[in-house]
C-alpha cells in the first residue's frame, strides 16, 4: 500500500492494494480525438474499490498553480487557448432574447479584432467552445449562432436541483435536442450518489445519454453536495461507465463549485477509466471562475494529469460568465502594457 505523502497515493480508482483496475467486458477502443465514449458494463466492484486519501489529494492540488510559470506570450498563448476552451454561460433568471443574442455574439468574436491582430491570430478564428443557456433560449441561440461553427448547449433534467420527475427529465433533454442543442449538461440526482446507489446512478445516466442521441452529455456531478472526494470518484466513475462524455464539476449554483482538489480527483478518474477500457472522455470545471489565473490553473492541471489532448475543446471546457473579460484584459495588458477598464470588454 502506498505511503500517504506518495502522490500515487492521492487517489486509487482501481482495486485496493495496488491492482490493476477491473477491466470492464468490453472491446477497447482507438483514442481519437473526435471518438465519443461508448460507455461500459457496470461494475460495482470498481465502483467500490475506488478510494482518496484527502490529504493527499489537497497537497497535490495545493502544488499545481506552482509547478508551472506561465509568462509573456506564453501566458498570452495558454489564455487564448482558455478562450477556445470555453463554454460562454448564462443562466439567469432575467436572461432574454436580445441578451441571448448579445451573448452569442461575442461568442463569434470574443476577443477584440485588434488585439487579436496583435497577437498574429486572425480575426474571426478565436472563437468560444460553445454557448450554454437554458432550453427556452435554444432557439434564440441556435439563430444567432448559425454558420458559426460554434455549438449550443442546454442545461438540462431540472437544472440545478435535478428534483424534476424522471420522465419529464427526459421528455426536456429531447425537447432540447430537437430545438438544436448538440450538447446536453444534464444534473445527475444527487440522492443516488449519497445513498451509493451506483446502479441507480449508472441506470440514468444510460437513460440520458439515449436521451441525447446524438448530442453530447455532459454530466454535472454538483460535488459541492456530494460530501466526500471518495463519492465524488466513485460518481465519476459511474458516469464514464453509462457513456458520459464530459464530467462536469458544478452548476455554478452551489454554495461551493469547482474546486483544483475536486479537479484533481476527477481527472484521476478519467485517466483511470482510459487506462482499464480505452475510451477517453472530458472535463469540465465551472462555477466560481471567474479569473485568467484561475484559468491557468485548470489548464495547468488538465496538461500535468492528463497531458496535450485535454488542452482542446473536444476534451476540456471551461463552465464561465464572467471569465472571459478578465481574460479579454490579461491579454491587452500583453499586448499594450497596461490594463483597460472592464467596460472596455463588454461581455454582450
Amino acid at each position: 500500500m502506498p505511503h500517504a505523502d506518495d502522490p500515487a497515493a492521492d487517489t486509487a480508482a482501481g482495486a485496493p492494494n495496488g491492482a490493476a483496475p477491473p477491466r470492464p467486458d468490453a472491446p477497447r477502443a482507438p483514442d481519437g480525438a473526435g471518438a465519443r465514449n461508448p460507455g461500459v458494463p457496470f461494475d460495482l466492484g470498481w465502483v467500490e474499490a475506488a478510494r482518496v486519501n484527502r490529504s493527499a489529494v489537497e497537497r497535490r492540488a495545493a502544488t499545481l498553480p506552482g509547478r508551472r510559470t506561465v509568462k509573456r506570450e506564453w501566458q498570452a498563448a495558454w489564455l487564448v487557448r482558455a478562450v477556445q476552451c470555453m463554454d460562454l454561460t448564462t443562466l439567469a433568471g432575467d436572461d432574454t432574447p436580445g441578451s441571448v443574442a448579445r451573448l452569442c455574439a461575442k461568442a463569434r468574436r470574443p476577443v477584440r479584432d485588434d488585439l487579436v491582430a496583435a497577437l498574429g491570430l486572425v480575426p474571426g478564428d478565436v472563437r468560444v467552445a460553445a454557448v450554454c443557456v437554458y432550453h427556452a433560449l435554444v432557439p434564440t441561440a441556435v439563430a444567432a449562432l448559425r454558420g458559426s461553427g460554434i455549438p449550443v448547449a442546454a442545461v438540462s433534467t431540472g437544472f440545478p436541483a435535478g428534483q424534476t420527475p424522471f420522465d419529464l427529465k427526459l421528455r426536456e433533454i429531447e425537447a432540447s435536442v430537437r430545438a438544436g442543442a448538440r450538447e446536453i449538461d444534464v444534473v445527475i440526482s444527487r440522492r443516488h450518489a449519497l445513498l451509493g446507489d451506483w446502479q441507480a446512478l449508472y441506470d440514468e445516466v444510460c437513460a440520458f445519454r439515449a436521451a441525447c442521441g446524438d448530442a453530447h452529455v455532459k454530466t454535472i456531478l454538483a460535488t459541492g453536495e456530494l460530501g466526500t472526494l471518495t463519492t465524488v470518484l466513485r460518481a465519476s466513475l459511474v458516469c464514464l461507465m453509462a457513456g458520459a462524455d464530459f464530467v462536469k464539476t458544478s452548476t455554478g449554483k452551489e454554495k461551493v463549485n469547482a474546486t483544483l482538489p475536486v479537479g484533481l480527483v476527477m481527472a484521476r478518474a478519467i485517466r483511470a477509466y482510459r487506462e482499464a477500457t480505452g475510451h477517453a472522455a472530458g472535463f469540465k470545471p465551472a462555477g466560481g471562475i471567474g479569473t485568467a489565473r484561475q484559468a491557468l490553473d485548470w489548464l495547468i492541471l488538465m496538461k500535468e494529469e492528463l497531458g496535450g489532448p485535454w488542452l482542446a475543446p473536444e476534451r476540456f471546457r471551461l463552465g464561465a460568465s464572467t471569465l472571459l473579460g478578465d481574460i479579454e484584459r490579461q491579454l491587452e495588458h500583453h499586448v499594450t502594457g497596461a490594463y483597460s477598464a472592464a467596460f472596455r470588454h463588454p461581455m454582450g
